[in-house]
């Protein structure tokens, strides 16, 4: 398995592999070139061919949407790998070869050779130069092996360094030949440094990740991922497989990433379009539901009872509440005529609708449609035509109809409903009764409430409400696709926000049982899927990491048994790295030191603390020349960053230092969650100083006293 370095090499075979490799790079990069040349051509006269300004506008978007997923980053490696598919027939190996993408035989690319990148380059033939790495052929690169080879005789993985080719690595999967994880090319790119944004994983996919990637559009899945397993690159990389294989299904339906704050989604934000994609929304669940300013805060224990599930019953009750039983006729004049509706018909009229279990605002319109349409069939009767279409809405618009409508089928608001019902306590009694207490019922009600829903001053669970209201009220446009990452700590309420988004569309749930840290987090993921409305979603473990070193990862482990939850323990691969566990005497001094220390190694610094502690090391920092970001600037030029605690989920830094474990336990109710959660964000190092004594877990279980660091 030949593995071949930049410079002298004394192989002059493998010196002209690595040309050809690099010629081969230097092609492609300049196909890519031209296919964005011909984009941007054809955007610049799109207008001239446009049929009208709809046409127009439409082929615009279009075209402007194909250049900028043609766009091409010199540091980032345009293909990662190679297939050269055995020859059964006898023939040679072809390069360049015509690639059928929807092929699945591995009979049918005998002799092929195909290139795997991020994208799809073809030469000025059309013929591929690069294969995408979500063709189905591209799926071999990441299922063979020495004992299923799928027909590949070789697989050679490629090593870069700022986009430029400097080394091969082969696996004769043929001869039984596989490295496997002893691969130095795939070992080096999952341990790279990493500076900025979160990066695409499609160089490093493994099998029972790539499984979860190439689910079907149809099926909802839930990862239960250890830190360090990779599963919020298998839900962005899903994403980025659905989009390819159901590309106009999706971009009409459109797909959702939410995320558990702006920090993260910032963090994550370059992954999809590094592979091209570059129409996907993201979003907080805060933001999904944003329809009124939060402009207060409650207490936890009132935010806990709005964020329960039993909300959903007594707003349901709320809205049902509102229908009424008609109580006389319908009289309408029109001109000469008078038309009556009796009493019966209302009623009949009335409960059906009902019965329909229609969205309430198409409710009140159905009973109004049909009203309306006993009145027709009377004038018709007596007139023996057709009203006209004006006739029609001046009777729905006509007083008595609409007194009608007003007494049975009231109009409602969504922000109405929820003011009315946190207005009222005899009110909220009569809805909530057998689901809240009195104690929990004087919780919910406002002391003092504003006169009219717009001068209220709304909280974040208020608009947790006011969306469930909403939902009640009128159907809710849905995505095709939702990644819900970190949604271990989505309550139900939140989980219901999401379902109304994806009641047509499959789910992606990403999370980790063990890492949540909201006073509603989830213990199991079948009532969380449940309350997505997607009972039947399979739940997969992750376990095996290859990000955060195992000396890191053990440690982390020492909480687990204090946290609650039913997760298999971490493990992970990767045996090199450090952890050092240092009681000191000056915490702003020596994390000072250890951040000094830490720029000495190449990659980003994340310098965690509790919420309340890290203005006060930004300065110390700052005063010590050692320039800092915040958790929010993920692209910022300083390599070190200070994050509160509370933010750091979902992140991660090559070195991280951890200040005062025991502040962050004490600032929140689930502190020990939110430990795990900080100590598991090292992907090389973890430094922890502490002044106070170490939580129980930590300080009871086997932990060094000064640096202990594996090299791999």
């Amino acid at each position: 398995m030949p593995a071949l370095d930049l410079g002298p090499h004394p192989d002059t075979h493998l010196d002209a592999d690595l040309a050809a490799e690099r010629a081969h790079l230097a092609t492609s990069r300049a196909a890519l070139g031209r296919m964005r040349e011909r984009a941007e051509s054809l955007f610049a006269t799109g207008d001239q061919v446009a049929g009208d300004a709809y046409a127009a506008e439409t082929l615009g978007r279009t075209l402007a949407r194909r250049v900028a997923e043609l766009a091409d980053d010199p540091t980032t490696p345009l293909f990662f790998g190679r297939l050269d598919f055995g020859d059964t027939t006898g023939g040679s190996t072809t390069d360049s070869a015509p690639a059928d993408d929807g092929a699945e035989a591995s009979g049918d690319h005998d002799g092929r050779r195909y290139h795997v990148g991020r994208r799809h380059v073809t030469d000025e033939r059309g013929e591929p130069l690069v294969l995408d790495w979500r063709a189905p052929v591209s799926r071999s690169f990441y299922r063979a092996s020495a004992r299923d080879p799928q027909g590949v005789a070789v697989r050679r993985r490629f090593g870069f360094s700022n986009g430029v080719l400097t080394s091969f690595e082969d696996e004769r999967l043929d001869r039984g030949e596989e490295l496997g994880t002893t691969s130095r090319i795939l070992t080096a790119e999952i341990e790279r440094p990493r500076v900025g944004p979160m990066r695409d994983i499609v160089a490093t996919i493994q099998p029972e990740q790539d499984e979860l990637v190439r689910a079907d559009l149809a099926d909802s899945i839930c990862v239960q991922g250890a830190p360090g397993t990779g599963k919020t690159a298998v839900g962005l990389h899903r994403a980025a497989y659905l989009l390819y294989l159901h590309r106009e299904r999706l971009r009409r339906a459109g797909v959702l990433i939410v995320g558990p704050n702006r920090a993260f989604l910032s963090y994550i934000a370059a992954v999809l379009p590094a592979l091209g994609e570059v129409e996907v929304e993201q979003a907080t669940v805060e933001e999904l539901i944003s329809r009124v300013e939060v402009r207060a805060v409650e207490p936890p224990t009132v935010a806990a009872l709005k964020h329960d599930v039993r909300m959903a019953d007594v707003l349901r009750r709320a809205v049902q509440a509102q229908i009424g039983t008609p109580t006389e006729p319908i009289t309408v004049s029109d001109g000469s005529f008078r038309w009556r509706i009796g009493l019966e018909p209302l009623h009949r009229i009335v409960d059906e609708t009902r019965g329909e279990g229609l969205p309430y605002s198409t409710g009140r319109e159905r009973v109004r449609a049909r009203v309306v349409s006993l009145l027709q069939r009377q004038a018709e009767a007596r007139r023996a035509e057709s009203p006209s279409d004006a006739w029609l809405r001046r009777m729905s618009r006509c007083r008595p109809v609409i007194e009608f409508l007003d007494a049975v089928w009231p109009a409602l608001t969504p922000e109405g409903l929820v003011h009315g019902l946190l207005s009222d306590p005899a009110r909220l009694a009569t809805v909530a009764d057998g689901l809240f207490s009195d104690t929990e019922q004087a919780l919910l009600c406002w002391a003092k409430p504003a006169r009219t829903p717009k001068a209220t001053r709304w909280t974040a669970a208020d608009a947790l409400l006011i969306d469930e209201a909403a939902g009640l009220l009128e159907r809710s446009s849905g995505f095709g696709h939702v990644v819900v990452d970190e949604a271990q700590d989505l309550s139900p309420m939140q989980c219901r926000a999401i379902a109304r988004r994806s009641e047509h569309g499959s789910v992606t749930l990403l999370g980790d049982l063990a890492q949540g840290t909201a006073p509603w987090a989830a213990r199991d993921w079948r009532e969380s899927l449940v309350h997505l409305g997607k009972p039947d979603a399979v739940v997969v473990p992750l376990t095996v990491g290859f990000r955060v070193p195992a000396a890191v990862v053990a440690f982390a482990n020492l909480l687990l048994p204090a946290l609650a939850v039913d997760v298999p323990p971490a493990e992970s691969l990767r045996h090199d790295g450090g952890l050092d566990v240092r009681t000191v005497t000056d915490l702003t001094a020596a994390t000072v030191a250890e951040v000094r220390a830490a720029l000495a190694h190449d990659g980003s610094v994340g310098v965690i603390a509790a919420d309340d502690a890290v203005d006060g090391l930004r300065a110390a920092l700052a005063d010590a020349g050692v320039a800092t970001a915040t958790a929010d600037d993920v692209a910022a030029a300083e390599r070190v960053t200070v994050v509160p605690a509370t933010l750091v989920k979902g992140l991660e830094y090559d070195h991280v230092v951890v200040v005062e474990p025991a502040a962050i336990v004490a600032a929140e109710p689930r502190g020990l969650h939110r430990l795990y959660v900080v100590l598991t964000r090292a992907v090389s190092r973890l430094a922890v100083l502490h002044q106070e004594p170490l939580p129980a877990p930590l300080s009871n279980g086997s932990v060094p006293t000064g640096p202990a660091t594996a090299e791999g």
